[in-house]
């Protein structure tokens, strides 16, 4: 499943996790300033401004602040570029394969853009903050702003998700075809071992299916928890900087930084609880797979072969599959009450953790949006599990399917409910 598409699965993913922790830790160690000395910014007039003066004014204060800003934004994709380029242009030349191109220079790829993506939501959260404190200035008083004030907050909003658009259609565009290919990877290296997979009970549709399947939720759930651990990598730190502006707690009273608490305590919680709670999903999802499997056999055999797909066999076949569906969705209609029910509370838990603050007026609208966003932000992605479990459910299915190959290759004897159609037993 990794190896036909990744050079060296475990070493690969293991070293891009130590790569990443390394760079994070080096930027902020000393990495930083190196602008100074190696970015092109300097080239073309954005680098570092000048030192200010004792005695500079507010104005200057603010536009010092915002070139420094600028400079370091320059240099930082600089360094991430060249980070992953190394990674890259390392990997390439320490392990070749066939898939290089995409497995690794693709998902160095995937994951930059990810990043990006994270960080024009930390844009945004700040334009929020700029724009409902405007709203809240004018509303406070009539023509108490003016009109270039409100528009120039509109133009820099549209200017954002413009570029965000077009580079969200372009990595959207891009990881279809870095689906395929891994998908083409598993089929390959499947048909060239077909003669010892092909008596495994619904071989093709594992071939098929399985494979198309496996690569796209993969894909799709590491996407999703890429951007869930750089969502807090670079909005925990925000959170815990506008915590300050936050010192008293329902409850609880005066807690430092609590709101950091509570977003952590809050998701693992539901985590904790929705993972107990849909633990026998995964089983009935591959069991699923299974009679439908036997049941689409029958029915292909029977295309060609008049003595199957006979009346008394496709009854039995199909009321195999009833009844896992229905004990399925007996599973998930409590799971799903425990789901909609922490979800829907979930929306309401940054408001009631501001409750005190709130009532006593000490910050702006613009500061709680500014909260509830980061807040909300750090606490889905503290819930990755929570908002992927069904999607986990039908990957650890669809992985225990196409393992029965990986075991076959091994010489490894088939176990547990892998037997159960070989043996005749029925699916239940």
């Amino acid at each position: 499943m990794f190896h036909s598409f990744f050079p060296n699965p475990r070493l690969f993913f293991g070293s891009f996790a130590a790569w990443a922790l390394f760079c994070v830790i080096a930027w902020f160690l000393g990495a930083r300033d190196w602008g100074d000395a190696l970015s092109i910014g300097n080239l073309i007039g954005a680098g570092n401004p000048e030192a200010l003066a004792a005695n500079a004014d507010q104005a200057a204060k603010t536009a010092h602040a915002a070139a420094t800003k600028w400079a370091i934004n320059i240099w930082y994709y600089q360094y991430l570029t060249a980070s992953f380029v190394a990674f890259t242009a390392f990997w390439m030349w320490y392990s070749p394969h066939r898939w290089s191109w995409w497995s690794v220079a693709g998902t160095s790829l995937i994951v930059f853009v990810t990043w990006y993506q994270v960080q024009v939501d930390v844009m945004l959260n700040e334009w929020f903050g700029r724009f409902y404190n405007t709203i809240q200035k004018a509303l406070a008083k009539p023509n108490n702003i003016q009109p270039n004030e409100f528009w120039d907050h509109i133009w820099s909003f549209l200017t954002i998700v413009m570029i965000y658009m077009v580079v969200a259609v372009l990595n959207a565009f891009f990881t279809k075809h870095y689906t395929f290919r891994w998908r083409t990877a598993m089929n390959d290296f499947y048909m060239e071992r077909w003669d010892r997979l092909r008596k495994i009970e619904g071989a093709s549709q594992r071939v098929q299916e399985d494979t198309k399947r496996f690569a796209i939720i993969t894909e799709s759930l590491g996407g999703r928890f890429l951007d869930a651990v750089m969502t807090l990598l670079a909005f925990l730190p925000i959170l815990w900087v506008l915590s300050e502006q936050v010192r008293m707690l329902p409850v609880f009273g005066e807690v430092p930084k609590g709101l950091v608490f509570v977003a952590i305590i809050w998701a693992l919680g539901g985590t904790v609880l929705l993972a107990s709670v849909g633990i026998k999903l995964p089983g009935l999802e591959f069991r699923n797979q299974r009679v439908e499997a036997a049941y689409r056999k029958e029915l292909v055999l029977g295309e060609d072969h008049e003595s199957h797909a006979q009346p008394p066999t496709v009854a039995e076949l199909f009321d195999n599959v009833r009844k896992n569906y229905f004990r399925l969705f007996f599973h998930y209609m409590y799971f799903d009450v425990a789901r909609y029910s922490y979800l829907q509370f979930s929306v309401l838990v940054p408001y009631m953790a501001l409750a005190p603050t709130i009532i006593a007026g000490t910050i702006t609208l613009g500061v709680m949006q500014q909260i509830v966003r980061a807040f909300g932000r750090v606490e889905g992605a503290f819930q990755f599990l929570v908002h992927s479990w069904t999607t986990i459910v039908e990957l650890i299915s669809i992985y225990k399917r196409l393992a029965a190959f990986e075991a076959t290759l091994n010489n490894q004897e088939l176990t547990g409910i892998e037997l159960e159609a070989i043996r005749g037993q029925p699916a239940e």
